[in-house]
C-alpha cells in the first residue's frame, strides 16, 4: 500500500501546480489557472491527462533544485460537445510557465498525437517565455513545437489561445496555428517583450502598445478573435470547434438548427440601395440568409472592407466572403486580399462549402496599395480560389468589377454556381470610366462635352453594367430575387454535397507569398 499512497502524494503535489501562493497570485492578475481552464473547457469527467510526472533534466542555475510540476504545462485529451479534443495548457504558476525542452517536448508530442488520431489541437499560451537556464535545449525544444504543427496543418484544426504572454520564439508558435484569440487585458504575443526591445534597440513602449489586442487585431491581423477573459475565450473556442470536422478526411457537423432551407427573405427585396455608391452593412444581409442569424466572425477588426467567418444553411457549415461596402466601399486591398486568401484555404483544407457575397468596385489602386504589392497579395485571392475543390457558390449582390470579380470567386475562377441579383453591376469596370476611356476624344471634341459624357455613360451602363450580358454568356446561371437566395444557396450545397475534383499531380501551387 506504500507504493500506491506514494503514487497519490505525488499527484497531489503536482495537482497544486505553484502552490496556493502562485494560484492566488494567477487570479489576481484576472486569470485562471491551467487546471482550472481545462476543467472548465472540456465535458465534466473527460479529461485525461498525459506526461503528469515528465520532469527537466537541467541541472545548471541551481536547476537541479528546482522543482516545476508538470513541466509547466497541462497536456491530455478529452471531449468538448462530445467530440474529442487534445489540449495543452501552460502552467503560469509553475515557474511561470516557461518553455524548456520537456515542455516543448510535451507540447510538440500532443500536436504529434492529436494529428495520429485525427482530433483537433487546442493550445493555452500563459508563458514568461524562453526557460533561458537551459540553453541550446530550449531552442532545439521550439524546433520540435514548429515542426509538429507545420506538419500537422492542413490535417486537424489548430486553434491558440492568448490568456496570458507568449513572446520570444514561442510566439510564432500560435500565429502558425489556424486560429489565434486573444484575452483582451491578459493576452500579449510578440517577438520580444518592452525590456529587450529598450535593450536592443533604445525604444520605449509598453506591452500592450507592443503586442496587445489593439495591435494583433487591427494593424497585424494575427488575432482571429478577441475575447473579454478566459470563460469567453472558451466558450467561444467551443463555439467555432462546432463548426469544424475532426479532421481534413471528414466532413462538418451537420445539425438540426430548425431553419427552413426554403425560407423566403423578403425584407432582402429593397434592402440593398441600387445606387452603387450608397453604403449599407453587409452583416444585415448575412445575418438574414445564415440559420437563425448566427454568424461565427473571424478577424472583425481587421481588413474590415471584407467579412469572413462561419454560419450554417439548413444546417450545414459554410465558410461565407463577404465585400462590406460600409468600408471603403468594399474595395479590395493587400490586407483584405491576405483574410480572405487564408480563410478561403482553411476552409478548402476542412471540406467547408465556401459562399460568396459580391458588392466590390475592385482592387484599391493607388501609390499606397501598389508600393505594398496589391499584385502579389491580390494574386493570393485567385490562388486560393482556384486551388480549392470544396463547393463554392457565389452571389453577386451588387457591384462586381475589374479584377475584384475574379478575385472574389467568379464562374471561371472557381465558382460551381453564380447567381445575382437583378440590381447587379457586373462589368470589366465602371460605366464612367469606361466612357472616359472609350470616347474620351469624341467627349472633348464635343460642343457640350457634359451632354456626350452623360450619353455615352447610359449607353455603357445599358449595354454592359447588368447582370444580363454575363447571364447571356453563361458567366451567371441565374438571376434571382434578393428573396430567395437562401433557398437557392441551400439547394446548391444539396447538389454540390458529394462533388469530387480531379486534378494533375503536383506538390502544391505556388503561391504569391
Amino acid at each position: 500500500m506504500d507504493r500506491y499512497q506514494e503514487l497519490k502524494e505525488k499527484k497531489e503535489k503536482i495537482l497544486q501546480m505553484g502552490g496556493p501562493r502562485a494560484v492566488e497570485q494567477q487570479h489576481k492578475a484576472g486569470k485562471w489557472t491551467a487546471r482550472e481552464r481545462i476543467e472548465y473547457f472540456f465535458d465534466p469527467g473527460t479529461f485525461t491527462e498525459i506526461g503528469m510526472f515528465v520532469k527537466h533534466r537541467t541541472t545548471a542555475f541551481g536547476m537541479d533544485k528546482r522543482e516545476v510540476p508538470a513541466e509547466g504545462v497541462v497536456v491530455g485529451y478529452g471531449k468538448v460537445n462530445g467530440r474529442n479534443v487534445m489540449v495543452a495548457a501552460e502552467d503560469y504558476t509553475s515557474m511561470a510557465g516557461t518553455f524548456g525542452e520537456y515542455h516543448g517536448k510535451k507540447f510538440a508530442q500532443a500536436i504529434d498525437m492529436a494529428k495520429e488520431m485525427g482530433i483537433p489541437f487546442v493550445g493555452m499560451n500563459d508563458s514568461g517565455g524562453a526557460r533561458l537556464q537551459e540553453g541550446m535545449d530550449t531552442l532545439e525544444a521550439y524546433a520540435w513545437l514548429f515542426r509538429s504543427q507545420i506538419l500537422a496543418s492542413g490535417i486537424i484544426p489548430q486553434i491558440a489561445l492568448l490568456m496570458g504572454p507568449c513572446l520570444g520564439g514561442q510566439a510564432y508558435h500560435p500565429v502558425m496555428q489556424d486560429f489565434v484569440f486573444q484575452c483582451k487585458k491578459t493576452g500579449f504575443m510578440g517577438i520580444a517583450g518592452p525590456a529587450f526591445v529598450k535593450t536592443q534597440l533604445g525604444e520605449e513602449i509598453s506591452l500592450e502598445n507592443l503586442c496587445g489586442v489593439h495591435v494583433h487585431a487591427t494593424k497585424t491581423g494575427q488575432t482571429h478573435v478577441v475575447v473579454e477573459d478566459d470563460r469567453d475565450c472558451l466558450d467561444k473556442t467551443k463555439e467555432l470547434l462546432s463548426y469544424l470536422p475532426q479532421n481534413n478526411r471528414e466532413k462538418p457537423p451537420r445539425v438540426d438548427t430548425g431553419d427552413e432551407a426554403e425560407r423566403s427573405i423578403p425584407e432582402l427585396d429593397g434592402l440593398v440601395p441600387e445606387e452603387g455608391h450608397v453604403p449599407y452593412d453587409m452583416h444585415q444581409v448575412i445575418y438574414k440568409i445564415v440559420d437563425n442569424g448566427v454568424f461565427f466572425e473571424i478577424l472583425k477588426d481587421f481588413a474590415p472592407n471584407v467579412i469572413v467567418g462561419f454560419g450554417r444553411i439548413a444546417g450545414r457549415t459554410v465558410g461565407l466572403v463577404a465585400s462590406q461596402p460600409l468600408y471603403m466601399g468594399g474595395v479590395i486591398n493587400c490586407d483584405a486580399a491576405d483574410k480572405v486568401a487564408r480563410f478561403v484555404r482553411f476552409c478548402d483544407l476542412f471540406n467547408i462549402p465556401l459562399v460568396n457575397f459580391h458588392d466590390t468596385p475592385g482592387y484599391m489602386i493607388g501609390s499606397y496599395e501598389e508600393h505594398r504589392g496589391i499584385l502579389r497579395h491580390g494574386a493570393k485571392m485567385l490562388y486560393a480560389y482556384i486551388d480549392a475543390t470544396v463547393p463554392k457558390v457565389t452571389v453577386i449582390l451588387r457591384k462586381s468589377f475589374a479584377g475584384a470579380y475574379l478575385g472574389m470567386c467568379c464562374k471561371d475562377t472557381g465558382a460551381d454556381l453564380v447567381y445575382a441579383w437583378p440590381i447587379a453591376q457586373v462589368s470589366i469596370v465602371g460605366a464612367e470610366t469606361a466612357a472616359s476611356v472609350i470616347f474620351a476624344k469624341e467627349i472633348k471634341n464635343a460642343e457640350d462635352p457634359a451632354k456626350v459624357a452623360a450619353e455615352r455613360i447610359q449607353q455603357y451602363r445599358e449595354m454592359y453594367e447588368n447582370p444580363y450580358r454575363g447571364a447571356e454568356r453563361g458567366y451567371i446561371d441565374d438571376i434571382i430575387m434578393p428573396s430567395d437566395t437562401r433557398k437557392y444557396i441551400a439547394r446548391a450545397l444539396d447538389i454540390l454535397e458529394n462533388k469530387r475534383v480531379a486534378r494533375p499531380w503536383r506538390k502544391y501551387s505556388n503561391i504569391n507569398l
